[in-house]
């Protein structure tokens, strides 16, 4: 599996990056139809909007187009499904989660050359919009409405409880690299939703490509080992977690966990 650095992916745009790395986990990607279709809308979205000179009536103009033309929006059914998660999937049916939706729409604006950027909000990842001569605005890629700063630290303190405020990092643009990593986390956690364990296994390997000695992926892939009945291997990396944070909660049921898994033959793949 192609590892992929952090200077590879800022060079791409964000829905390429992604698009890389979906692929990498589900080699069944059809990447020239996700480009042709991207290719499409962005030529449809110039064309229509193109004779706008204002930039801020402009990011309107793709947002009606982008949200009502075209029926993207965001999946209140099911949000978890990995279906979601996938750039091809997305595209298909219209329907994503903020990370994913917000890639594909920033895809256009950068094409629009509209002054959009990522967030990677606590809470989820929203747009910002910047502005020479104003505030900058935030956006919700998710139903493609504007935040408020209410609505901001509504979302944090649901998160973090009622003292949370909005801090000036919180709101600071986020490069890719970093962006795609929670991308690919939220991935495997939708794989794992839905016991998925080859394809989940591809999302940890490719995480470790990032950060090679992280014990809690190294945790999780020993899990997702275990589930794939490769249990020698899982207890090695259940070891490696133990030494590394011998005094996480979770370290004493590693330990039982070891034991019975080291305790029967080994299971070669």
């Amino acid at each position: 599996m192609k590892a992929f650095t952090d200077q590879e992916l800022d060079t791409l745009t964000l829905v390429e990056g992604a698009l890389a790395l979906n692929a990498a986990v589900e080699p069944a990607t059809s990447l020239h139809w996700v480009r042709a279709e991207l290719e499409l809308l962005a030529k449809e979205a110039d064309h229509l909007l193109a004779g706008e000179t204002n930039d801020e009536l402009r990011l309107d103009g793709l947002l009606r187009l982008f949200y009502k033309e075209w029926g993207f929006k965001g999946d209140f059914e099911q949000y978890f499904s990995s279906d979601n998660a996938f750039v091809e999937k997305v595209l298909r049916r219209r329907k994503g989660i903020p990370v994913s939706l917000g890639a594909v729409f920033l895809f256009f604006a950068h094409r629009l050359d509209l002054p959009l950027q990522p967030v990677g909000y606590p809470t989820q990842l929203i747009l910002k919009a910047n502005w020479l001569d104003r505030e900058a605005q935030y956006i919700n890629p998710f139903d493609g409405e504007y935040l408020s700063q209410r609505v901001l630290r509504g979302w944090l303190i649901g998160k973090e409880g009622p003292s949370a405020e909005v801090k000036p990092e919180y709101l600071e643009s986020s490069d890719n690299a970093t962006l795609i990593g929670r991308w690919l986390a939220v991935v495997k956690s939708a794989l794992l939703r839905e016991e998925n364990y080859a394809m989940a296994l591809r999302c940890s390997e490719l995480a470790l490509t990032f950060s090679p000695d992280d014990p809690y992926e190294i945790r999780d892939r020993g899990y997702i080992f275990q589930q794939l009945k490769c249990d020698w291997v899982a207890a090695e990396d259940y070891e490696y977690f133990i030494a590394q944070c011998p005094d996480d909660p979770a370290a004493e049921l590693l330990k039982l966990q070891v034991k019975v898994l080291t305790a029967e033959a080994p299971i070669f793949h």
